[in-house]
């Protein structure tokens, strides 16, 4: 057997590509500091103490969603779900990496900007889900002559190579490929 029979290299070469992207967003924003101070609440504290017995959560244990994107002022705003499908508990914590993807599969200029925001430690029981806000420009900024068409959103887990993919009609992507987003939140 050989890649033509499995539909040719051009489908290996895009998971390659993903994979790729996926771990250069780790490294570098590994070394990036926290946007946001971290805060210890007493009931963040209650959730971390009982979320001790929980592993993180593995990308196999989740469905990512996109919730209704709503427009306004030449911006789109959305919240992204992070569904628990496992039968186990787990936890995320943190900002996500994001990489926008055009309908062929290929990588868009993504400019994540993290938005403040208190990061907790967020525990997921079987079928509950976790959320980040996410919000990018649709009207041309500066020099550009038009804004590229987003079709599919990886989102890595926080602190981890493992990521999810969101296929929607994101439309157009401004600003350069700026995007914000918000810390995962219960």
């Amino acid at each position: 057997m050989n890649f033509c029979d499995l539909g040719g290299i051009k489908p290996f070469v895009k998971v390659i590509r993903k994979a790729t992207v996926a771990a250069a967003l780790l490294l570098v924003g590994s070394a990036a500091p926290a946007a946001a101070a971290q805060t210890a609440t007493p009931a963040a504290v209650h959730t971390a103490t009982h979320a001790a017995a929980a592993a993180r959560c593995s990308a196999g244990q989740l469905k990512a969603s996109l919730g209704r994107i709503d427009a306004g002022a030449g911006q789109r705003h959305t919240r992204v779900r992070l569904t628990n499908t496992s039968s186990r508990t787990c936890w995320l914590k943190g900002y996500a990496g994001l990489v926008m993807f055009d309908g062929a599969g290929d990588v868009l200029r993504t400019r994540p900007r993290r938005d403040a925001g208190p990061v907790r430690k967020v525990t997921l029981r079987p079928g509950k889900y976790a959320s980040f806000a996410i919000h990018w420009g649709t009207v041309q900024t500066g020099g550009e002559q038009s804004c590229p068409q987003a079709a599919e959103l990886m989102v890595l887990l926080p602190d981890d190579f493992a990521y999810r993919s969101i296929h929607a009609p994101f439309g157009p992507i401004c600003d350069q490929g700026r995007i914000g987003f918000g810390p995962i939140s219960g």
